[in-house]
């Protein structure tokens, strides 16, 4: 039966299903003639598509361009930097044997100093805000001077390139190969930079496993594999920006080539000798000019720079900040119109991205250095070693008011709301190391008879009787 069926319906076109017309109630999804030019370029392309390389690319060369020539491209990428790594993390171990933690901290110091761990994640996080994404490989240098030989090789995001296409399968983005479970397994990476005179169409690349591979980028959206440059969104704004800039200067200083103007009252004809209108006559200092019959100088009013540049400039560095989840504060360097509570608001805008991001970085970069470096200091030392439970802490953040965050930190602890490793730990600093510095200095203190804040006397105790009556003097 089943086969009669298909006999008579082989070659046939199968009819199309009725699919009733939909109309939601939603401004935005009508096309007008006020939005059609406006979304024009909208459009219903994957995460990958959209983010495709030679898109990338562009964009990619268009951030470099703008954080080369732009003061404020340029300063923003590096606050992000500066804030979010700064002199970079500091391991504190939280196992219950106190000497190993010392020892495994000691020496995990020691190690990034050499390996110069925090300049490298520094270029990430630049690279991530310039490019999109960071790259960096997980090698073996003989070089370190430290009993870990782990390094960190960063690579630039043009090196990690799919423009062999042939050479990949069906499951590889640019350059990165994925399992069934969207899980990357393999890096190509160019031995050369595209741009780099030794560089060569079809040159060789190396495969590099995804265990020793960190790629850091922000998946804004659902199924993208490759990192697009975070000031993207922020570029026409730049551009914008610099080109406004750069007539507002050209037009000032176009304005104070002019010293003075000749003009005349006199009718035309009439009792005033002849003056060509584009004569000029160059003015120096202590100089006196005689004008000729008729004539009169005047100073010329430019009115420059215009007087709603500096606004104009705010609302577009106000514009730039939001894509990095910044102030226009935090961005200009202007804290010209703040108090004490607009200017601390601004400030935890701003530190809650920075905390958001540092959790990023503990998780995706830090926890995977740390794996792999641990693993390697346990077998150089020949020892079992205990739990690796393990935080970090970074530099704290500057306060508005130092007196009154001191104030408020004082009362959380008389509360008992607060512990002095989360307060040690806002300013960056381990509480333990705080503790055992304070120990030294009031041991010295005694030592030398100075006297301690807060603290009695060893003579005074004894002299207070127990039954609460007056103390005998």
């Amino acid at each position: 039966m089943f086969n009669t069926l298909k006999t008579i319906f082989r070659g046939r076109t199968p009819p199309k299903p009725f699919v009733p017309a939909v109309r939601g109630w939603f401004d935005a999804s009508r096309t007008t003639k006020d939005n059609s030019k406006h979304w024009a370029a909208a459009d219903h392309l994957s995460a990958d598509m959209e983010a495709a390389p030679e898109v990338r690319r562009t964009l990619r060369m268009r951030s470099r361009y703008e954080i080369s020539n732009n003061s404020y491209a340029k300063g923003l990428v590096q606050m992000l930097a500066n804030d979010t790594i700064g002199t970079g993390p500091r391991l504190q171990m939280l196992s219950s044997d106190e000497d190993f933690n010392d020892e495994v901290e000691s020496a995990f110091m020691n190690w990034a100093d050499a390996a110069k761990l925090p300049a490298k994640l520094r270029t990430m996080r630049m690279a991530r805000c310039q490019d999109g994404e960071a790259f960096a490989v997980l090698a073996t240098n003989p070089k370190i001077r430290h009993l870990v030989k782990l390094d960190l090789m960063l690579i630039e995001a043009d090196r990690v390139s799919g423009d062999l296409k042939w050479l990949e399968d069906d499951t590889s983005v640019d350059g990165i190969a994925f399992d069934t479970w969207g899980n990357p397994t393999d890096y190509r990476v160019l031995k050369y930079h595209p741009g780099d005179i030794h560089y060569m169409p079809g040159d060789e690349s190396i495969h590099i496993p995804a265990e020793y591979m960190l790629h850091i980028f922000r998946q804004d959206r659902p199924g993208l594999h490759r990192g697009v440059p975070e000031l993207t969104a922020a570029l026409p704004l730049f551009a914008q920006l610099r080109r406004y800039n750069l007539a507002v200067l050209s037009a000032a200083e176009a304005a104070a080539d002019f010293a003075a103007i000749l003009y005349t009252d006199a009718p035309p004809n009439g009792e005033s000798d002849e003056v060509e209108p584009m004569d000029s006559i160059p003015l120096e200092r202590n100089m006196m000019l005689t004008v000729p019959a008729g004539w009169k100088m005047g100073q010329l009013d430019p009115k420059q720079p215009a007087a709603n540049h500096a606004e104009f400039v705010k609302i577009i560095l106000s514009e730039i900040a939001r894509c990095v989840v910044a102030t226009y504060g935090t961005l200009a360097g202007d804290f010209s119109g703040h108090n004490y509570a607009s200017g601390r608001l601004d400030n935890q805008i701003y530190h809650k991205s920075i905390l958001v991001d540092r959790n990023f970085w503990e998780s995706e970069v830090l926890n995977r250095i740390f794996e792999v470096w641990f693993r390697e200091y346990s077998l150089s030392r020949m020892r079992q070693a205990p739990p690796d439970r393990h935080t970090w802490f970074w530099d704290g953040f500057p306060h508005v008011d130092p007196g009154k965050e001191a104030s408020a930190q004082e009362k959380r602890l008389a509360n008992h709301t607060t512990t002095l490793a989360a307060e040690c730990a806002k300013d960056g600093r381990d509480y333990m190391a705080v503790l055992r510095q304070r120990g030294k200095e009031f041991k010295l203190m005694r030592e030398l008879g100075i006297p301690i804040p807060d603290e009695k006397s060893t003579e005074q105790v004894k002299s207070e009787p127990d039954d609460g009556s007056e103390p005998v003097e």
